[in-house]
């Protein structure tokens, strides 16, 4: 899950799903009286995936695309499939492989509360309270409340010392090297850290959520806030509210290097309300801070202040809590595209098998891995874990022998059971999926990984054809130029669904494959974006694009 950078796009097209221009052009008419027909149905399948990737909107485009039968092996089209090519998100498939292949998908994820001395009988703790992380993604404002209430339970009523924030976990390394700086105020490239708190119950780590209340008459004030809120964030309101069916021009910017978070412009009078979320600097302090304010609401007194350090041995444990398991983990992860949860688990792997929590070290255990898996690992080259770096490569042919490799590991009902649904309308199944490929013959039947960058669009996974037969695919689109070429890549997916041994109509042959609704182009209306999630600036990195150029996890509507 990859943002688009600035780009001045063109207009958007109708879908061309059907992709008629380039199917006529190719000939693809009453294929029952075309001589092709007798070549069979393999050799069809070949020829309309060459027509579907003679779109425009692929022009000047390398595409890195493999279809195989999953059943025999057997590939039924290939083309650049040994070009190295940047997978965006896609690199999450082999992060979660490595992940289920290194954890197991029965693993939790652990945060401790410790302390110098158990409580004596008046509640006292003589010394320092440690907050420990263990890379949980998963630890809201609601689960800090329940572990103090759990140290409050274990007879806790005073700290003489300060609480500490434990996250030596992982290194100090809070943004990779490799990502863009202007990304760093957006949910999608936070700061990494083995403690840290997620905004909501998507689990989107290191960051809150900015919110924006207009007033009811022109030059009343703008309420705003941040949730969750501790006293080491800073809020600075110079909104205001603008004329009744004015252009909402509000924006929320937090200064380098400092929790502090300005809203500066308007939002018209009786008009939405505005919601966005922002990085926070230092996810581990942003934690502490919020915990020490749930041991205080739980009786609990802290005498000293938040600190950083790493919690002795031996000391006593006073609270403890798990995460869900890792197979359940993977889904808000894979269908939602959540980045964060991608570094967290690259580095935990780190910790885990190399006891250094690293992007350096985590890699290097992804590629011990896939080796473990059977896996060529020259095919591909990871920097981080989402795929957000440009540094990330990966082959067709590498993403295809992944794809088969799963389908024989013993986790692999939790790695199919993640990855995004078409068309299915529950966004926790459907995930970034949700909008596309509904009404065809790929609709809940295609399972793939999305991904999306500037010039880069990917779709790689399952799917079952007419006949019952199981198809592993792979769509690698990079150097396109205008917007993510997803209705070719919806085209081929659905061509799949449709494909039989015994012979299927060629795609001209009465349409398209099944119907092509122009839904599946995800036009503003489908996507219903609210106005807050293209809030971004262009001076300040964001995505100058409509919400039909977003994929529908920018857009806020998987």
């Amino acid at each position: 899950m990859a943002i688009l950078r600035p780009r001045a796009l063109p207009r958007a097209r109708p879908l061309a799903y059907a992709c008629a221009a380039p199917l006529l052009a190719a000939g693809l008419v009453a294929a029952a009286a075309s001589p092709a027909a007798a070549d069979g149905p393999v050799d069809d399948l070949r020829r309309d995936i060459d027509a579907l990737l003679e779109d425009p909107a692929l022009e000047g485009a390398v595409s890195g695309v493999v279809v195989r039968s999953a059943d025999t092996g057997e590939e039924l089209y290939g083309r650049e499939a040994d070009t190295a090519l940047l997978p965006a998100s896609n690199m999450k498939l082999l992060t979660s492989a490595a992940a289920l292949e290194v954890f197991g998908p029965g693993h939790r994820f652990t945060t401790g509360v410790r302390a110098d001395t158990a409580p004596n009988r008046g509640g006292v703790v003589r010394g320092d309270l440690y907050l420990v992380g263990g890379a949980d993604p998963t630890l809201t404002a609601d689960a800090y409340d329940d572990l103090a209430e759990e140290v409050a339970d274990a007879g806790v009523r005073k700290v003489t010392g300060d609480l500490v924030a434990d996250d030596t976990l992982f290194d100090d390394e809070r943004l990779h090297p490799d990502w863009e700086a202007d990304d760093e105020p957006y949910y999608y490239a936070a700061q990494i850290s083995a403690l840290t708190v997620a905004a909501n119950e998507d689990y989107d780590t290191g960051v809150v959520t900015a919110s924006a209340e207009p007033g009811g008459a022109e030059g009343d004030p703008v309420e705003v806030g941040l949730e969750p809120m501790a006293d080491n964030l800073e809020v600075r309101n110079e909104a205001a509210t603008g004329a009744p069916d004015s252009a909402p021009s509000l924006t929320v910017t937090r200064e380098p290097g400092t929790n502090t978070f300005t809203f500066s412009g308007t939002l018209p009078a009786g008009g939405e309300d505005y919601e966005a979320l922002r990085t926070v600097d230092d996810p581990t302090a942003h934690a502490a801070h919020l915990f020490a304010d749930a041991l205080e609401d739980n009786g609990v007194k802290v005498v000293g202040g938040v600190g950083r350090g790493a919690a002795p041995e031996g000391a006593d444990e006073v609270a403890h809590r798990s995460s869900d398991e890792l197979g359940d983990l993977l889904v808000p992860f894979m269908k939602l595209s959540n980045n964060g949860h991608a570094e967290m688990l690259v580095k935990a792997m780190g910790a885990e098998r190399a006891g250094s929590g690293s992007w350096k070290a985590g890699t290097a255990v992804v590629e011990e891995a896939a080796g473990d898996l059977g896996l060529d690992t020259s095919l591909y080259e990871q920097a981080d874990g989402s795929g957000l770096a440009r540094t990330n490569t990966m082959t067709a042919n590498g993403v295809a022998d992944l794809l088969e490799a799963a389908r024989g590991a013993s986790w692999w009902p939790e790695y199919e059971n993640a990855l995004p649904l078409a068309g299915a309308e529950d966004r926790m199944v459907g995930g970034t999926l949700r909008n596309r490929m509904r009404d065809t013959a790929a609709e809940e039947n295609v399972r793939a990984k999305t991904g999306t960058l500037t010039g880069v669009s990917a779709l790689s996974g399952y799917v079952t054809g007419a006949d019952g037969e199981e198809l592993v695919f792979v769509v690698l689109n990079n150097e396109y130029s205008g917007s993510a070429p997803r209705h070719v890549q919806d085209a081929i997916g659905v061509r799949l669904a449709e494909f039989s041994r015994e012979g299927t109509q060629r795609m001209a042959d009465g349409g398209a494959p099944e119907a092509a609704p122009a839904a599946l182009d995800a036009p503003a209306a489908a996507l219903d974006a609210p106005a807050a999630a293209l809030d971004a600036p262009a001076a300040a990195g964001a995505p100058a694009v409509g919400p039909s150029d977003l994929e529908c996890t920018w857009a806020g509507t998987c």
